[in-house]
């Protein structure tokens, strides 16, 4: 098991060197009510005093309800100002136009809810002059779960290297509400949904393949392939380079 007293110092004073290097005086970090962003909000806090947790509901039940009651259960032990943007009309204004010309896949409308929810969190951080925190696991991040320009966009991500059981053993050390670390992972894109029955594999069989490359046949082949189909989500994009013959 890692030293978390001494994860917690560290990774603080690297989110304080970050601070300084960037020339900024506060973060701004999406709150979900999850695991994930319980964490980075603790970590940041105890970094910069100047530190704002957005909630940002958007159409579903469950981002209205127990993701923003534990969000704000972190917020409040934690003493993490807090603030609610609710995205609901921003994302069916935006559905509503792209329909004027496109029929919008199911996926691509999942996936409004996390751009958004970045740009809500990048206006504010830049009229703040602050930094956005990511909020990503590595576990997130090997298997390509996340929204490229979504929730995989960010200035410094201070949890980026620990997977999904580390991040429950920090909480844990860190006395962090009890909810947080009981409930089932979930982006909350959709009403019912889970991380786990969404990627088909659970968290704890992408922790172990990540640490030794093993797990059953049927775990392997899932992760393997996620991580080899989303390979393009952890590169920068492509840029033109004119090469001289």
């Amino acid at each position: 098991m890692r030293d978390y007293k001494a994860e917690f110092e560290n990774r603080v004073q690297w989110i304080k060197n970050c601070l300084e290097e960037a020339h900024c005086n506060g973060i701004v970090f999406g709150n979900s009510g999850g695991k994930d962003s319980a964490l980075v909000g603790i970590l940041c806090k105890a970094a910069c005093d100047n530190t704002l947790g957005v909630i940002m509901p958007c159409q579903s039940k469950r981002n209205f309800g127990e993701d923003m009651e534990d969000g704000l259960a972190v917020a409040k032990q934690f003493k993490i100002d807090t603030i609610t943007v609710d995205l609901s009309d921003a994302k069916a204004a935006v559905m509503e136009n792209i329909e004027k010309s496109v029929s919008v896949s199911e996926t691509a409308s999942k996936n409004i809810a996390p751009r958004l929810r970045m740009t809500t969190v990048y206006t504010i951080a830049q009229t703040m002059g602050a930094l956005v925190a990511g909020t990503g696991n590595r576990a997130e991040r090997f298997v390509g779960y996340f929204t490229k320009w979504g929730d995989g966009a960010f200035d410094i991500n201070p949890i980026s290297d620990l997977n999904v059981g580390e991040i429950y053993e920090f909480l844990e050390y860190l006395n962090a509400p009890e909810n947080i670390i009981k409930k089932a992972p979930s982006a909350g894109l959709f009403e019912g949904q889970t991380d786990e029955a969404e990627l088909g594999v659970t968290y704890a069989a992408i922790d172990k393949y990540m640490n030794t490359g093993e797990g059953t046949p049927e775990d392997v082949e899932i992760i393997s392939r996620m991580h080899r189909n989303t390979a393009h989500k952890r590169v920068n994009s492509k840029h033109y380079r004119f090469i001289e013959e």
